[in-house]
């Protein structure tokens, strides 16, 4: 109501009263930052732990299917996918969805990209180009992760305005939390994921699949430690342990270094470094130690890296400073060598939980057995569906006289399709199919076609309802899945994984160490160390996880050993460049080791270690390419490398040994299950120079996989395992035999041996071989032993399943060179 007042205004009169709600202001602070803190865990900071992805990262994924952008078509510009993101499901800054997009990017980022970049996506140091100067599309492995999205394999949610959809999760045929890792900082939480080896997660699920009962041991054998994309060190597995145990631990990362010789002086040469470290931090740490003088012996320093090459930092050591403890003092006054904290927080049914190894690998199981549950239950209702179609198109076609004069007859659609679905009792879908038809398909080809099809429907029906009615099936069918996944998308482990940093080096020179009796070992991923004493190795069983030996040879700790290598060269190292390996109560093993290309500048493969003696009677080696050649012992020294056999293109060494008694028996295994062995005495010894002779006569398309030397035939076994050719190393676990060798008859050189492992269906070469003296072990990847089967004296029996991958074989003290009968 209005009145006018005595100034000649207009005062309205509120006839509502005042609502003001007293809140304690504590109260209202809570409830505020709870919502906060909700927002923030499950809306930008923590993954889910089934896709292993943040709802940023998943949005784009989503979008990018979407918009059709996969890895067979042009890249786009990264704008595009930001933008599209940004105004359907993400509404938030289009900053922070390209900062979520570059990291999918980035190998230094991930172990397995998700989206294929065009153009600067940055480095570790520095920040990527705008948005409107990049390009992307899907990689592969993304559209893994949303493959069978259209097939009601997960939820979909309203988005911001609730205008459309997004999934909730994505079907994830990857174990991306595990291989990818995550990291993200909530609201008093927070998560940091390490990357892991795709095909070693792979084996632990399938592992995991067939036996729900396993332990963290049992999955640490397949998954014993992170694997990060920038490859290096990691120093110490307790803390890996603890974090596979609780969720929660650290472990120390180490770059990758060697001494090498740069001109007049030494130099620290530097070619991988520790996880989300840069070069110009390194480089700004080591400039800054050196104009403190808190580092002395450093003449210069430069940083060699290109796209091309890849990282390089050269530290060039003064004379009269020992190298190796400038590296010391380096790994620990830089970022050559620091820490990863663990901490595994991820959403579990929409909570956040801490997860060890094995919750982690059950929570994404049990993802994947619901996707695949789901996506046969829709296949089989949408091969139901078009069944049903054409079972009524079939009976129409069976009298189409009388169906054609029926839809004449009929005033209109509607009438005709009542009487169609009284006549020939038809569905209402059944009888609507029909009258879309077009005359074309009214023949007795396409009436051949109909049936046909319908055969082939009802197999498939078959086959998904027994998917859907026998749970082992189902998680048959999760495993089978995983498996091409690795074998697709896998790569062999870039990180080394030691238990300790070994012997710490010190400034003594090289006239202060004692010219002991020790064995100098070569592991069966290529790591080379020494022994403290001279306590010979012992067998697989009693050694550390993650690598085994697979030679040694007896020397001194000031003595020189050769290095055989799969390009034909040997290589002189000298014992005391070796990383000592502190005695245990144990058989010493190669944890602490070093790569060869630590030591030597050369990426070329480790095959065997071998000495120097003048009362041998030399190096017998063997091809892929079915050669076998004697070198002389005089031929053998003089330098620090030389070739050692003259190889033809595309041909490598497979094998070698170094000879004791001359009248070792040298056996060929070949890829098509073939096995020689002959008298050392049928190869004239050669010099440097000599190509070698014929060793094996190889059948077309085949290759030697194995070769060795014998002294005992009699005490000799040989294994085999069978697999598919295609497979990538580490993905199948294959068929073995283990045979004594005296059933094999010896034969001539150059011949074509004899059948040693009957191939079955699935199996098409023997993809790991091995023939020396004793009983043989084998052993994964993860150094964990592999049990063989029973000795079958059957020369052409098949093999039996293995429970896992076999890395390698080796006898008894892992195949010793030059120890005495």
């Amino acid at each position: 109501m209005a009145r006018r007042s005595s100034t000649g205004r207009t005062e309205v009169e509120d006839d509502f009263e005042e609502h003001i709600v007293d809140t304690d202001i504590r109260e209202e602070m809570r409830s505020s930052f709870l919502e906060y803190s909700y927002s923030v865990i499950y809306s930008r900071a923590l993954p889910d732990a089934r896709d292993g992805l943040k709802p940023v990262q998943r949005r784009i994924l989503y979008t990018m299917d979407e918009m059709g952008l996969r890895s067979d078509r042009g890249h786009v510009k990264s704008a595009r996918p930001v933008g599209e993101v940004m105004g359907r499901l993400h509404p938030h800054g289009d900053s922070a969805i390209y900062d979520a997009l570059v990291r999918l990017v980035q190998s230094w980022s991930l172990r397995v990209p998700l989206i294929d970049g065009h153009g600067n996506f940055g480095s570790p140091d520095d920040p990527p180009a705008a948005m409107r100067y990049t390009e992307c599309r899907m990689d592969a492995a993304a559209e893994a992760m949303t493959a069978s999205i259209d097939e009601d394999t997960v939820d979909f949610r309203p988005n911001y305005d609730g205008r459309e959809t997004e999934p909730v999760v994505l079907p994830a045929a990857l174990p991306n939390l595990l291989v990818n890792g995550a990291s993200g900082i909530a609201v008093g939480m927070a998560t940091n994921i390490a990357p892991h080896n795709l095909v070693e997660v792979v084996q632990a699920c399938r592992h995991l699949i067939k036996h729900p009962s396993a332990t963290l041991e049992d999955l640490m054998r397949f998954v014993p430690g992170p694997d990060l994309p920038t490859g290096g060190k990691i120093i110490g597995l307790d803390g890996v342990r603890d974090a596979y145990a609780a969720g929660n631990g650290s472990f120390r990362m180490r770059a990758t270094a060697r001494i090498d010789q740069v001109g007049r002086r030494k130099a620290v040469v530097i070619t991988e470094l520790p996880y989300n470290v840069g070069p110009e931090k390194v480089i700004e740490a080591v400039k800054k130690l050196v104009q403190s003088k808190k580092l002395q012996g450093i003449a210069d320093l430069k940083n060699l890296s290109d796209r091309h090459a890849g990282l390089e930092i050269v530290i060039e050591v003064k004379n009269g400073f020992v190298p190796e403890a400038i590296l010391e003092q380096l790994y620990k006054q830089t970022p050559l060598e620091t820490s990863f904290g663990i901490n595994a927080v991820a959403l579990v049914d929409g909570q956040p939980r801490t997860l060890g190894l094995k919750e982690m690998l059950e929570v994404y199981l049990e993802h994947r057995f619901d996707v695949v549950r789901r996506r046969t239950g829709f296949r089989r209702a949408k091969a139901a569906a078009r069944l049903h179609l054409l079972e009524g198109l079939l009976l129409a076609l069976v009298d189409i006289d009388e169906v054609i004069q029926l839809i004449r007859g009929s005033e209109n659609r509607g009438e005709a399709r009542e009487r169609l679905m009284q006549v020939f009792d038809l569905s209402t879908e059944q009888a609507e199919y029909i009258l879309n038809l077009t005359l074309g398909r009214l023949t007795r080809y396409d009436r051949i076609a109909v049936e046909n099809e319908i055969a082939e429907l009802r197999r498939t029906i078959e086959e998904l309802d027994a998917i859907l009615g026998d749970d082992a099936l189902l998680r048959a069918v999760v495993s089978d899945e995983l498996a091409a996944m690795a074998k697709q998308f896998g790569t062999p482990r870039r990180t080394i994984l030691l238990e300790s940093a070994g012997q710490t080096v010190t400034a003594a020179t090289p006239v202060e160490v004692a010219d002991d009796p020790c064995w100098a070992l070569l592991s069966a991923t290529g790591l080379l160390a020494r022994t403290a004493d001279a306590t010979p190795p012992g067998p697989v069983e009693s050694r550390a996880a993650h690598d085994v030996v697979v030679a040694a040879v007896r020397t001194t700790a000031r003595g020189q050993i050769g290095l055989v290598t799969a390009d034909g060269v040997v290589r002189r190292l000298s014992v005391l460049d070796l990383p000592a390996l502190p005695p245990t109560a144990s058989a010493p093993s190669v944890q602490g080791g070093v790569p060869l290309s630590e030591l030597l500048a050369t990426d070329a493969t480790p095959v065997t270690l071998m000495t120097f003696g003048d009362d041998q009677p030399g190096l017998a080696l063997g091809t892929r390419q079915g050669i076998v050649k004697r070198v002389r012992p005089d031929h053998l020294k003089g330098r620090d490398e030389w070739e050692v056999v003259s190889l033809a293109d595309g041909d490598e060494v497979v094998g070698a040994a170094d000879l004791v008694t001359g009248t070792e028996q040298l056996a060929f295994i070949t890829s098509d299950a073939q096995l020689l062995h002959f008298g050392s005495d049928l190869v004239r010894p050669q010099g440097r120079s000599g190509g070698g002779i014929a060793g094996v006569k190889l059948a077309a398309g085949s290759h030697v996989v194995a070769f060795g030397a014998v002294r005992d035939v009699e005490a000799a076994h040989v294994v085999t395992v069978a697999g598919s050719a295609s497979a990538l190393p580490g993905t199948e676990s294959g068929a073995a035999k283990v045979t004594p060798l005296a059933v094999y008859p010896s034969k001539g050189r150059a011949t074509g041996g004899v059948r040693c492992q009957r191939l079955l269906k699935g199996e098409d070469a023997l993809v790991v071989a091995w023939v020396g003296d004793g009983e043989p072990m084998a052993c994964a990847a993860s150094g964990s032993p592999v049990p063989l089967p029973e000795v079958d004296t059957r020369r052409d029996g098949s093999g039996l399943p293995l429970d896992q991958p076999v890395l390698a074989v080796s006898g008894p003290a892992g195949g010793l060179v030059g120890v005495s009968d």
